[in-house]
C-alpha cells in the first residue's frame, strides 16, 4: 500500500493568479487600444499569450508540483521550438531584404 501525500493549494493562489491573468490580458488588449503597430504590436501580444500560457500551465494544470523530470519534459521542447522559430523569422528577414535589394535596384 502506497502512501501518498496530495498537495491541495490554497484556493487565495487560484484567486491571485485570476488576477494576474485579468491584468496581463488588460496590457494584451492595451497594446491593440494604443494602437502599437508592426514588429512592437506582436511582440508584445506574443509576449503576453505565452506568459499567460505558462501561467496557466504552471498552476491550473498543476505542473507547478510535479517532479522537475516532468517540468522539463514539457519546459525545454517548448524553448526548443521558441528558438528555433525566432532563428527561423530572423534568417527569413535577412533573406527578403537581400531579394528587394538584388530584385528592385
Amino acid at each position: 500500500m502506497t502512501t501518498e501525500t496530495h498537495h491541495t493549494p490554497p484556493i487565495s493562489l487560484f484567486l491571485k493568479v485570476w488576477g494576474l491573468l485579468f491584468v496581463l490580458s488588460f496590457f494584451s488588449y492595451l497594446v491593440e487600444y494604443i494602437g502599437i503597430e508592426g514588429f512592437w504590436r506582436w511582440t508584445l501580444v506574443l509576449f503576453f499569450m505565452v506568459l499567460k500560457a505558462w501561467v496557466i500551465l504552471r498552476v491550473f494544470m498543476h505542473v507547478k508540483w510535479e517532479r522537475l523530470s516532468l517540468q522539463l519534459l514539457l519546459g525545454l521542447p517548448t524553448l526548443v521550438i521558441f528558438v528555433l522559430v525566432a532563428i527561423s523569422a530572423i534568417e527569413g528577414n535577412y533573406i527578403h531584404n537581400l531579394r528587394l535589394e538584388f530584385f528592385f535596384r
